[in-house]
């Protein structure tokens, strides 16, 4: 997808974070419609209101993504009004950052279906209009944490791993149909939003946002299949490949201090 003009754009959790930054860098590109996914109503009416200086036109739903019924009907009333969508980002994540065990079952549940299962079902509905033009995009936000174990996310990284698995299979797929539409997997560090407020990083730096949703927007641009970032998580599948379990442990867990970096996490406010 060379080019983003003209096109129209659905992003998950786009009222705020990198969600709403990739929606401007999107409008900057030349779209012709971006729709926004958000369970939070307020927010999303003070994205829309924000992005009115474009002159761009932009629609808002709020949503559950987690009410599967939900996302199918809204979807389907979507693009009766709207038509076909060209590019789906999803981008909708959450994060319960502690030990296991204290985990509760709605919190495992929540979170593997708005991480997993509800990118999924999204796509679901979206690929019917897609096939049928020969053309389109899905972004899946994955993260870094589907690539590599770690200590008070263990959900979180159970959720990632699910959705890397899924998206690139996906991706196999439609390319071995031919289909004109390209998946592009995201898998990022830390990202220094209200997410992962309180994470400490010694050694490997958080990344700033607004880098981060320029470096997808270019990824679509590009039709870019893996996008990981920043570059020493390029390594990882071969280092975690060819090092034995525990010597890798004591490298990245304890040296890197990776295993440690949960430990303050506080995340977004109630």
């Amino acid at each position: 997808m060379s080019t983003l003009k003209g096109k129209k754009v659905l992003i998950t959790g786009g009222a705020s974070g990198i969600g709403r930054l990739m929606g401007q860098e999107l409008i900057q590109e030349g779209i012709e419609l971006l729709v926004i996914w958000d369970l939070n109503a307020q927010l999303l009416q003070e994205t829309k209101t924000h992005f009115q200086k474009w002159k761009v036109q932009v629609e808002i739903y709020p949503i559950d993504i987690t009410d599967t019924e939900k996302v199918i009907t809204t979807f389907q009333e979507m693009t009766a009004k709207l038509g076909t969508i060209d590019v789906i980002i999803n981008n909708a994540g959450i994060i319960v950052g502690k030990e296991f065990i204290h985990h509760t079952h709605d919190e495992i549940d929540r979170t593997l279906h708005i991480n997993s299962s509800s990118p999924m079902h999204i796509a679901k509905a979206a690929l019917p209009g897609m096939l049928a033009q020969k053309s389109g995009h899905i972004v899946n936000i994955a993260s870094a944490a589907g690539l590599i174990s770690n200590p008070n996310m263990s959900v979180y990284c159970a959720s990632k791993w699910a959705i890397i698995g899924w998206s690139d299979s996906l991706r196999i797929e439609l390319e071995r149909n031919q289909s004109g539409v390209n998946v592009t997997t995201v898998m990022p560090y830390y990202i220094n939003t209200g997410m992962f407020a309180g994470v400490r990083s010694p050694f490997i730096p958080i990344l700033k946002p607004e880098y981060v949703a320029r470096k997808i927007v270019l990824s679509i641009k590009t039709d870019k299949i893996f996008l990981r970032l920043p570059w020493i998580i390029q390594l990882l599948p071969l280092i975690k490949g060819i090092l034995p379990t525990r010597v890798f442990d004591f490298i990245v867990g304890r040296a890197l201090g990776i295993y440690n970096t949960m430990r303050t996490f506080k995340g977004r406010s109630p």
